[in-house]
């Protein structure tokens, strides 16, 4: 799912492709994608599970206010997939809770 047309963004501007790995899983995107956009437009709805209940959460706002969308990104915990652009390359995991750094063995 991708939209390519918006009425008021107006077309899709780049359509080169980069590489990005979700859960050591290769998918695709294209260069100017958010890692959120990138992952719906590869089905992918989950970005992480809470630190309770360890419900799932995705996109909710969508403009980098709350905390729904947070995944480790190379390696570090708390990012926010929906303001931070896609990079070729790019190791993504699902966070549970808090987040682990790698490397490290203690939860934040």
């Amino acid at each position: 799912m991708r939209v390519v047309s918006h009425p008021i963004l107006g077309k899709l501007k780049s359509n080169k492709k980069i590489t990005i790995y979700v859960n050591d899983k290769q998918l695709e995107a294209l260069e100017g994608d958010t890692i959120a956009s990138a992952l719906l437009a590869n089905g992918i709805k989950v970005c992480r599970y809470t630190r309770k209940n360890h419900e799932p959460r995705g996109v909710f706002c969508a403009i980098g206010r709350c905390n729904d969308c947070l995944m480790i990104v190379d390696g570090i915990p708390n990012i926010r997939t929906c303001v931070t652009y896609a990079i070729d390359g790019m190791q993504i995991k699902t966070q549970v809770g808090n987040g682990i750094w790698e490397g490290l063995d203690e939860e934040f």
